[in-house]
């Protein structure tokens, strides 16, 4: 393919250096003459491993050269990547003068041009960037329509500073939001040399390609905060933190894995709570500031107090119908659970709650908890229904709280009543008697 390439920075010059060795002819753009002068001579105008081997390689051999010419790059290519800054404001908010500039050029550029043209985003931009920005921009300037004229995508990057060859060959995933199925075929395409059962391919909507290189952004800062404070406490507890920290990697089926990594609703049951408010305490007691440890019960609050004021109190029914009340599907377990502590919120603030939890009621009649339920949760007790229909026929509102297969779907049954799904049981998110909270 004829591509082009639009900043010619650590991202730019790393993937129009790799997109040439794969055999395709790449002309890179840059404002910066002294970038464009240094990849002509074919030097690498960063300083990443391998790169300038790469650059003289491919410019030796024709596929590779940069301008400072944008029109001139883009009318000699069918397919644009753009990899311009986005830097922070002041306040934090992202800059999107480069983007910006960026898509009036392109779109100025394929007024003139009739053949169809591909713009790939691999600039890391907000959801909603392309839909709402940059698509609009190109339209406007090109006089030209999405899908019809150009196709749009993002397609963000997994490159590591050092290892970004590397990591261009071998990503941990590939991503592509295209707003059409002839834009995705063609990235599909482009990116065949990459092995899909060590790469797995994601082809998805423009928001959620946006949205993922922030997720993964984010839960690596997070990472990196959470074992700097588990040590900061290690350090004043005189525990050789590193030790602690590698017997917390060696455990792959809950901590380094996929596992409680799926938004749902707010963490509970015997352990969570009690463990991240003793060592939150500790660590006061240590006059140590752990600010992200501090964060995860008023997070935890602050997502059972979401339900009520977003999802329950704007619908103005009374009648509610709560579905597993337990800390999760499986066990009686009501210690520190959301579902229970949303329920007595309901219950204060004058709603008719009925409860239908199967293992709550087994529980209740044989189980050790029999005594607990009727003395101190006895408000909750004389709610609890034996038969599900019970419930879904008192109710307006029924809240599914967690996930036993009994509550999926059930939406479908009974059309007239509104289900609010915390636990996050089905795969739509929004229906006419049906919302997902996340």
């Amino acid at each position: 393919m004829n591509i082009s390439v639009i900043g010619l920075g650590y991202v730019g010059a790393v993937c129009s250096a790799c997109f040439a060795n794969e055999g395709h002819n790449v002309i890179g753009v840059d404002v910066d003459k002294t970038k464009v002068d240094l990849i002509n001579q074919g030097k690498s105008p960063i300083v990443e491993k391998d790169l300038d081997k790469l650059i003289e390689k491919n410019v030796k051999e024709g596929r590779l050269k940069a301008t400072t010419n944008l029109k001139d790059a883009i009318k000699n290519s069918n397919i644009t990547f753009i990899a311009v800054g986005t830097p922070s404001r002041e306040n934090g908010s992202i800059d999107l003068r480069y983007i910006k500039e960026a898509s009036k050029q392109i779109g100025e550029v394929l007024k003139e041009k009739d053949s169809f043209h591909i713009v790939v985003m691999r600039s890391t931009v907000l959801p909603g960037t392309g839909e709402d920005v940059v698509i609009p921009i190109i339209e406007k300037y090109s006089n030209k329509k999405i899908n019809k004229d150009f196709g749009y995508a993002s397609n963000p990057e997994f490159l590591r500073e050092s290892t970004a060859i590397y990591d261009f060959y071998h990503p941990p995933k590939t991503v592509i939001g295209a707003s059409n199925d002839k834009t995705a075929e063609i990235l599909e395409n482009l990116y065949s040399f990459i092995d899909i059962n060590e790469a797995p391919l994601f082809k998805v909507k423009i928001k959620e390609a946006e949205m993922v290189k922030y997720a993964d952004n984010s839960w690596h800062a997070t990472k990196v905060t959470f074992a700097n404070e588990i040590g900061l406490i290690c350090s004043k507890l005189e525990i050789d933190s590193h030790k602690v920290m590698d017997i917390f990697c060696a455990d792959r089926k809950l901590n380094i894995s996929t596992y409680y990594l799926k938004p749902g609703f707010a963490f509970g049951g015997s352990c969570l709570p009690k463990d991240v408010k003793a060592i939150t305490h500790k660590a006061k007691e240590l006059d140590e500031n752990t600010p992200l440890l501090n964060s995860l019960m008023l997070s935890n609050e602050y997502q059972i107090k979401r339900v009520y004021n977003y999802f329950i109190k704007p619908l103005k029914k009374k009648k509610i119908g709560v579905l597993g009340i337990s800390f999760k599907a499986g066990t009686d377990d009501l210690r520190e659970s959301p579902m229970l502590e949303l329920t007595e919120m309901l219950i204060g603030k004058g709603y008719f709650v009925l409860i239908y939890d199967e293992n709550v009621l087994k529980a209740k009649k044989d189980g050790a908890a029999k005594e607990y339920i009727e003395n101190e949760l006895h408000h909750i007790d004389k709610r609890l229904k034996n038969e599900l229909d019970e419930v879904i026929s008192h109710s307006d509102v029924i809240l599914i709280g967690n996930n036993n297969n009994k509550f999926k779907g059930l939406e479908e049954k009974y059309k007239d009543k509104i289900f609010i799904d915390i636990a996050a049981i089905g795969d739509k998110v929004k229906d006419e008697n049906y919302i997902r909270i996340v």
